[in-house]
C-alpha cells in the first residue's frame, strides 16, 4: 500500500503530475450527482473498510440521493455505489451472497485527491492527535483515534456530519460534547465505538438529525427525549445494551431503519444469545419503516398483528415466538410484499415455529433465517425463486430438507446448525446449480453425505463441524472442481485421520484437488488450526503442518 507521504509527493514531485492529471480527469468526468458521494469518502481513515449499508445510509441522510419514480432512495443510492465501483473508484474486498459489495476500500491515490478537493471546498476536515484544528466552514468533521483533552476553539455552526473512528479514550468525550453543543444543524451523527455509557443530552437538541448511530457503545438506556428528533430516519443501536425503547419513539414518523440488537456468533453459544428489544403497542404507526430488527414477540401485546401494517418493510426479525403465534405472524408476513430478509426465532429451542399458515410468501424474499423447532418444512419454500441464502438453526428437521431446496434457482448459501436429525443428506444429480457455500454444523445423527453427479457444481466453500457420527467425507466431493476451501471443525480424530496423506488416510486423495483444507480441534484450553495442505508440502522434510493457536472457550450448545 502507498504510505502517508503520498499526498505531499503528489503536490511536489513532477513524476506524479501526469498521474494527478489523470485522477482529476476521472473525477471531473463524474456526473454531478456522484461527485459529492465520492468526496464524502474522504471522511474515512486510510485503508479503512467501507461498509456498504452504512455508506448508503449516510449518503441518503446527507441529502445526496434524490428520490426517483418507482424507486426507493436506497435503490438509487445503491445504483450510485455501483457506478463508482464500475469506474474503479471503490474496490470491493468482500461480497454479499447476492454478489453486491459488502465491504470496500478506496485506493490511496484517489483518497489523496478527494482529501485535497474536500479541504479546498471546506467539505471535510479530520481531527486526530496530529491535527487538532479545522476550517470554520467545515461541513463534515471526522475524528480519528486518540484526541486527549482537545479543546474546541473553532466554530462548528456549519457542521452537517460528525463521525468518529477509533475514538476510545474517555478524555475524547469532552471534545465530542463541545462539538455537539454548538452544532445545531447536524444531520448525521455516528459515535460508534465511542466510550459512552449514556447518550449526551445535547444529542436530543439536534432537531435536524436524520442519522444516529451509537453502535458498539456501552449505552444501556434510550431516553424518552428521543421523541424530539422528529426528522430521524435511521437509529442504529446495534451492539449496545439497549433492550427497551420508550413509547416516544412513535413520534419519529420518518424512521426507516430501526436496528436494535446485540448479535453474536451462534456456534458454541446458547440458544438465546442474541437479545433484541421489547416492542410496544403502536409500532404499526411507523409506516415508513424498512428495517425492523430484532423485536421480541410479547404475549398479548398485539405486536405481531401490527407488523402486518408496515408495508414498506424490507428486513424483519422477530424473536421469542411461540407455537400459538403461528397464525398471526404468518398473516402479517403475507402482507409484506416488499420483504427481502426474514428472520424468525422461537422462544426456546424446542418451541415449535409454526409456518404452516403462510400460503403466499413475500415474492422478493432473498434471505431466510429460521431458528426453532419445525415439524415439517412448508411447501411454499419451494416457491422462493429470489432466495439467495437460507439458515436452519435448531430446527430439528426429521425429513431431508434438500428436496424442498434443490430447485431454487438463485440459492447460493445454505447452512444447518442442529437443523436436521436424519442419517443422510443426498444432493440429487444436477441439483443446487448455484450453491457456493454449504455449512453443516452439529448434525448429530448424520452418517453420510452423498453428492450426485453434476450436483453443486459451483460449490466454493464447504464447512463440516461437530458431526460426530459422520463416517467419511461427502461421497462425490472429488468431482467438485470449483471447491476452494474445505474446513473441518471439532470433528473426531478418527475422521481426520482418513484425510491425512502422511498417515495413508483412505480419503486423502478425494480432497487432494482442493487448494485449502483445514481442520480445527480443541487442545489444552485453545483451538488448534491445522492445514492439511501444509502437511503435504512438508511431508518430505518430516515437518509438521502449519498451526494456528486460538484461545477461547469451548461451550456446548
Amino acid at each position: 500500500m502507498l504510505n502517508h507521504s503520498l499526498g505531499p509527493e503528489l503536490d511536489s514531485n513532477d513524476k506524479f503530475e501526469s498521474m494527478r492529471i489523470v485522477l482529476l480527469l476521472s473525477f471531473n468526468d463524474l456526473p454531478y450527482y456522484l461527485k459529492p458521494c465520492f468526496l464524502y469518502l474522504s471522511i474515512y481513515p486510510e485503508d479503512h473498510l467501507i461498509e456498504r449499508n452504512t455508506l448508503i445510509y449516510r449518503w441518503i441522510t446527507e441529502g445526496f440521493v434524490k428520490q426517483k419514480v418507482r424507486r426507493t432512495v436506497e435503490d438509487v443510492a445503491d445504483s450510485y455505489l455501483n457506478e463508482l465501483i464500475n469506474r474503479s473508484l471503490i474496490h470491493p474486498v468482500q461480497y454479499n451472497d447476492d454478489g453486491s459489495m459488502k465491504l470496500g476500500r478506496i485506493h490511496d491515490l484517489y483518497r489523496e485527491l478527494i482529501l485535497s478537493k474536500s479541504r479546498d471546498d471546506n467539505f471535510t476536515a479530520t481531527v486526530d492527535e496530529h491535527n487538532k484544528l479545522w476550517p470554520e466552514k467545515t461541513r463534515w468533521l471526522s475524528m480519528h483515534g486518540m484526541l486527549g483533552n482537545l479543546q474546541v476553539k473553532r466554530s462548528v455552526t456549519k457542521l452537517r456530519s460528525l463521525l468518529t473512528f477509533g475514538v476510545a479514550d474517555p478524555q475524547s468525550l469532552s471534545c465530542i460534547s463541545q462539538v455537539l453543543g454548538s452544532s445545531r444543524m447536524l444531520r448525521v451523527l455516528d459515535l460508534r465505538g465511542a466510550p459512552l455509557n449514556m447518550i449526551p443530552e445535547t444529542v436530543f437538541q439536534l432537531f435536524h438529525l436524520r442519522y444516529l448511530s451509537l453502535r458498539n457503545t456501552n449505552v444501556k438506556v434510550l431516553p424518552r427525549s428521543i421523541g424530539r428528533l422528529k426528522q430521524l430516519e435511521i437509529l442504529d443501536l446495534k451492539q449496545t445494551y439497549v433492550t427497551e425503547l420508550p413509547v416516544e419513539i412513535l413520534k419519529l414518523e420518518n424512521l426507516r431503519h430501526l436496528l436494535v440488537y446485540s448479535h453474536v456468533s451462534y456456534s458454541y453459544l446458547p440458544y438465546n444469545c442474541s437479545p433484541g428489544f421489547k416492542a410496544f403497542r403502536g409500532i404499526g404507526a411507523l409506516r415508513a419503516l424498512q428495517k425492523l430488527v430484532y423485536i421480541e414477540a410479547t404475549p398479548g401485546s398485539g405486536i405481531l398483528k401490527e407488523v402486518g401494517m408496515l408495508g414498506e418493510l424490507r428486513r424483519l426479525c422477530i424473536l421469542k415466538l411461540r407455537k400459538e403465534d403461528g397464525w398471526t405472524v404468518c398473516s402479517s408476513i403475507q402482507k409484506l410484499h416488499k420483504l427481502e430478509s426474514l428472520n424468525l426465532k422461537s422462544v426456546e429451542e424446542h418451541e415449535i415455529l409454526d409456518l404452516s399458515y403462510l400460503s403466499s410468501p413475500p415474492p422478493l424474499l432473498q434471505r431466510l433465517y429460521l431458528t426453532g423447532h419445525i415439524v415439517m418444512l412448508p411447501a411454499w419454500i419451494q416457491d422462493l425463486n429470489s432466495l439467495v441464502k437460507i439458515y436452519f438453526r435448531w430446527t430439528h428437521l426429521t425429513e431431508d430438507p434438500l428436496k424442498y431446496l434443490q430447485d431454487l434457482p438463485n440459492l447460493v448459501h445454505l447452512e444447518f446448525l442442529v437443523g436436521y436429525t436424519g442419517k443422510e443428506l443426498y444432493f440429487e444429480q444436477g441439483k443446487f446449480q448455484r450453491l457456493k457455500l454449504l455449512n453443516l454444523d452439529k448434525l448429530e445423527g448424520l452418517r453420510q453425505v452423498t453428492i450426485g453427479e453434476g450436483a453443486v457444481p459451483h460449490l466454493e466453500k464447504l464447512v463440516i463441524q461437530r458431526c460426530a457420527l459422520l463416517e467419511t467425507v461427502p461421497t462425490g466431493i472429488e468431482y467438485l472442481l470449483n471447491l476452494k476451501v474445505l474446513e473441518f471443525f471439532d470433528m473426531p480424530d478418527e475422521f481426520i485421520m482418513t484425510l491425512r496423506p502422511e498417515k495413508l488416510g483412505a480419503d486423502a486423495w478425494k480432497v487432494s484437488h482442493i487448494p485449502e483444507v483445514f481442520y480445527t480441534y480443541w487442545r489444552d484450553g485453545c483451538w488448534m488450526v491445522h492445514s492439511l495442505k501444509e502437511k503435504e508440502k512438508n511431508q518430505i522434510s518430516d515437518q509438521s503442518g502449519a498451526v494456528t493457536r486460538t484461545y477461547g472457550r469451548r461451550n456446548s450448545l
